[in-house]
C-alpha cells in the first residue's frame, strides 16, 4: 500500500512564505505525475500545481509567479514553495500522485491527508 504524507502547512502573514512537502512511501514501483491541490471552505478542490516525472510543470493561473513545484524522484517527494501568500490562498492543501505499486500493473491516484494553510495578519 502506498501512502502520501504532507508537512509544512501552518499560519503565515500576508506576503509570507511556506514550503510544503509530500513524501510517498510504501511498495512503490514508479510515480508519474505529482501535484498539489487545495480546497477552501465551501469551494471545490482545485489544482494548484503539478509536475511530471520528467520535470514538466503546470500551474493554476492564480499562483503563477508565486508558487514553485519541484520533486526529488529518488526520494519520491514533491515540494511546493509558496511565496507572496495572499488572503485568497488559505485552504487545505492536498498532495496527489499517480502511483504504480509493485503489486499491480496499473497506476492509481493516491491522495495525502491534507495540510492546512492559513494566511492572516
Amino acid at each position: 500500500q502506498v501512502q502520501l504524507v504532507e508537512s509544512g502547512g501552518g499560519l503565515v502573514q500576508p506576503g509570507g512564505s511556506l514550503r510544503l512537502s509530500c513524501a510517498a512511501s510504501g511498495s512503490i514501483f514508479s510515480i508519474n505525475a505529482m501535484g498539489w491541490y487545495r480546497q477552501a471552505p465551501g469551494k471545490e478542490r482545485e489544482l494548484v500545481a503539478a509536475i511530471t516525472s520528467g520535470g514538466r510543470r503546470n500551474y493554476a493561473d492564480s499562483v503563477k509567479g508565486r508558487f514553485t513545484i519541484s520533486r526529488d524522484n529518488p526520494k519520491n517527494t514533491v515540494y511546493l514553495q509558496m511565496n507572496s501568500l495572499k488572503p485568497e490562498d488559505p485552504a487545505v492543501y492536498y498532495c496527489n500522485a499517480e502511483v504504480r505499486a509493485r503489486t499491480t500493473p496499473v497506476y492509481v491516484q493516491v491522495w495525502g491527508q491534507g495540510t492546512p494553510v492559513t494566511v492572516s495578519s
